[in-house]
């Protein structure tokens, strides 16, 4: 019991503590009616969608636009009551309740005044809560506005803006659709019905690029991402007010989220017995597991506050980065004390960080003196506290309890956690090599030999194409074997097999056909004497022809496997070529998510992050357009370009080293062999096995099975947001999207 007690003692936050500035009201949420209380939100909400539905586009923007502002006022309510309930002089109980308890108190008698103070404390404060939202909500405060999780959700992930860019398009107003519609796409980069949509408003002349804002953006990233430009272009003496600008607000954003852990329990069920918190029919166990969610969630409120919108990862380190980049611009124009405050700081988080202990001497020598009155800066200080004390009692809870923590930190030191814990929370830490293994590019010399047993010469090196992992060979394929594969693709598209996309058009732009063969594909065609059996295991052949090449040059100590292997074609669509400006295929990498604004490329999905290596096998050169280039992280400085020819492979690494991207096939036809290599074993490509197998089969399997392996003419195109086919083949496997280069 009295471990339960003690665990409660933080149940308030201290008395005092500065309460966070209130937001500035969103960019294009204005008052819709001034002064009166909002709303529930849900019901507005719902009230937006029908009209919504019924074509009445001002009341669903009014009604939309009002759940939003109702939304964004329930939240700031519970910040500024919050702050303004615990900076009372009747919240300062927590000296009293530490005081209550002394190792020598008789037994039995201080638990019960340790309950009474605890229960009091938590009464005056849920009254002194109520009253405050009652003021600003109005009667019935925030228990009238209470809302969902399922409607919570729905506005993390902005579908508001889904439902506004529309109704604003049929407003025309076309500034306002096309704010609503980045808004939206900010936080959803995988939307493709939304990609091009925005494509469309890009090409409207009333829309200018000022246009494409996002209302929902955090303040913290605007400055975060203009300080770090600034600082490269080495003009510290301006990015200093930004970096400093973005650290405030990143603190600021943590209070905000932190206000929110504070807000209605409501678990979906199961998901207490899955964190190991729920309630086991106590009261103390009750109030025990409401407080380790907060807590939890108070946690997570940094990873949160590092995860850029429409992102599933957080930037690593990102209060140490930040610091690093105040303590590198304050040197830059001289501030040699703020410069040690930022560096003292990072020890804080990292004490034995050795590149901040060197700088720290290098500042402490120019400055002469020592400075005894220099020290961390306050508010990392109180930020780094406040966490070890939220830490050690997660922690705590872990041991005794029987409750889960995912510590979002790196910097937690080893002693605050319990020694029984260490060995399992290492081990559940422990990742596959290949995640974060780098590759070692070998030098000529060790892979020479192998590309001259397959009569292959190599034609460009990444130094050649200004760039680190890539390659241009030649030679692969004979022009014999070029027209074979072509003509397997000729073929199977006749037949009506697009295996990759069914639409007639490319998924990546209107102006050009897209037909894509697979391996299993090829092979089941061929088997029911559609195409040749000669294209199909060449096919096969090839593939696994690039595979050793690929390997051999790049990874010779550790094996690839086959992902993925697709023959595709790109035709360019007469008639629809006069003032084009798109790419066949945008900039993108291969195995992460490519954020062109801050050059970074983040390996989570919807990217396919077990990709390693990448090769594109070109087949013909009788067409325009369709270079392959590759580009600087910001996807608009090219490079290097690459013009296709029978038999050339160029080979690449599939991460943000090598954005690349394919000039528009403004005439002819372009046919590639585009394959996918991995080092983790368990995705390799399935359907290249069964291939061989139905390849290897007797020619009486193959006409017994001829009239089940036929294929069914395809289909009519799907609707746009569908345009990403998922392949089911006859084993009844899982369905697979499909992406090409």
């Amino acid at each position: 019991m009295l471990r339960l007690l003690r665990l409660l003692l933080l149940l308030l936050p201290p008395p005092g503590s500065p309460e966070p500035p209130g937001p500035l009201e969103p960019p294009g949420l204005a008052l819709l009616s001034p002064g009166a209380p909002p709303q529930a939100p849900d019901l507005l909400y719902a009230d937006g969608l029908r009209a919504y539905a019924a074509g009445a586009w001002a009341p669903a923007v009014a009604l939309l636009r009002e759940a939003l502002r109702s939304m964004e006022t329930l939240g700031r309510t519970r910040r500024d009551c919050g702050a303004r309930c615990a900076a009372e002089p009747g919240a300062a109980l927590r000296a009293v309740l530490v005081d209550a308890v002394e190792p020598e108190s008789e037994p039995g008698q201080q638990p019960a005044s340790w309950e009474r103070s605890l229960l009091h404390a938590a009464l005056r404060r849920a009254e002194c809560l109520t009253q405050c939202a009652a003021r600003k909500l109005g009667p019935g405060g925030a228990a009238r506005l209470r809302v969902g999780r399922a409607l919570r959700e729905a506005f993390r992930r902005r579908e508001p803006y889904n439902y506004l860019q529309r109704a604003y398009y049929q407003l025309k107003k076309l500034d306002l659709a096309a704010a609503a519609a980045h808004t939206f796409f900010v936080a959803n980069p995988a939307h493709l019905q939304m990609r091009e949509d925005i494509a469309k408003y890009r090409r409207m002349s009333g829309v200018r690029p000022q246009s494409f804002r996002d209302l929902e953006s955090p303040p913290h990233w605007a400055a975060y991402d203009a300080g770090l430009e600034l600082l490269g272009r080495q003009e510290a003496a301006l990015a200093l007010p930004r970096l400093e600008e973005a650290l405030q607000e990143s603190l600021a954003q943590m209070e905000n989220c932190r206000a929110g852990c504070e807000g209605p329990e409501e678990q979906q069920e199961g998901e207490a017995e899955e964190e190991g918190t729920g309630s086991q029919g106590g009261l103390y166990e009750a109030i025990a597991g409401h407080w380790i969610r907060v807590l939890q969630c108070r946690q997570r409120c940094v990873g949160d506050t590092a995860t850029r919108p429409g992102r599933s990862s957080p930037v690593p380190d990102f209060l140490p980065s930040q610091l690093r980049w105040l303590q590198e611009a304050h040197a830059q124009v001289g501030n040699l004390s703020q410069a040690m405050e930022s560096a003292l700081s990072v020890l804080l988080f990292y004490p034995e960080d050795e590149a901040a202990r060197k700088a720290l001497n290098q500042y402490q020598a120019q400055l002469g003196e020592p400075r005894p009155s220099l020290g961390p800066r306050e508010d990392i200080q109180h930020f780094i506290l406040r966490s070890i004390a939220e830490k050690r009692q997660l922690y705590y809870a872990m041991e005794h309890l029987g409750t889960s923590f995912t510590d979002p930190d790196t910097w937690t030191p080893a002693a605050l956690i319990p020694e029984a814990l260490r060995e399992k929370l290492r081990e559940d830490q422990e990742k596959r090599p290949w995640d974060h293994e780098p590759p070692q590019t070998k030098p000529l010399t060790h892979w020479k030999d192998v590309l001259l047993l397959e009569g292959v010469t190599l034609t460009q090196d990444a130094r050649q194409l200004n760039g680190s992992e890539r390659a241009v060979l030649d030679g692969l394929l004979t022009l014999a074997e070029c027209g074979v594969l072509l003509q397997l693709a000729k073929d199977a598209a006749g037949a009506g097999a697009r295996s990759g996309y069914r639409g007639r058009r490319s998924p990546h732009t209107p102006h050009e056909h897209f037909e894509g063969l697979t391996v299993l594909k090829a092979a089941q065609l061929a088997q029911a004497g559609t195409v040749g059996s000669q294209g199909a295991k060449l096919l096969l052949e090839v593939s696994e022809r690039v595979r050793t090449l690929t390997e051999a040059y790049f990874s010779p100590e550790r094996p690839l496997h086959l992902s993925l292997t697709h023959l595709v074609c790109r035709s360019a669509i007469q008639g629809e070529q006069e003032q084009r400006m798109d790419l066949s295929h945008p900039v993108h990498a291969d195995n992460c998510v490519l954020d062109p604004d801050t050059g970074e490329c983040w390996r989570e999905p919807p990217a396919y992050t077990y990709r390693d290596y990448s090769g594109i096998l070109y087949l013909n050169d009788d067409f325009q357009g369709g270079d392959l280039f590759f580009t600087e992280p910001n996807a608009l400085t090219v490079t290097a370009q690459v013009r296709p020819r029978c038999g050339r492979l160029v080979a690449f690494s599939s991460g943000g080293e090598n954005p690349h991207g394919v000039w528009a096939v403004t005439r002819g036809r372009r046919c590639a062999l585009a394959l996918w290599h991995t080092w983790a074993p368990e995705h390799r490509e399935q359907e290249w096995n069964e291939a061989k197998e139905l390849l290897q089969e007797p020619e009486e399997t193959e006409e017994e099975e001829e009239e089940e392996e036929m294929p069914s003419k395809d289909p009519a195109p799907e609707p746009p947001s569908l345009r990403l086919q998922r392949v089911q083949d006859k084993a009844g496997k899982p369905p697979r999207v499909r992406e090409e280069l």
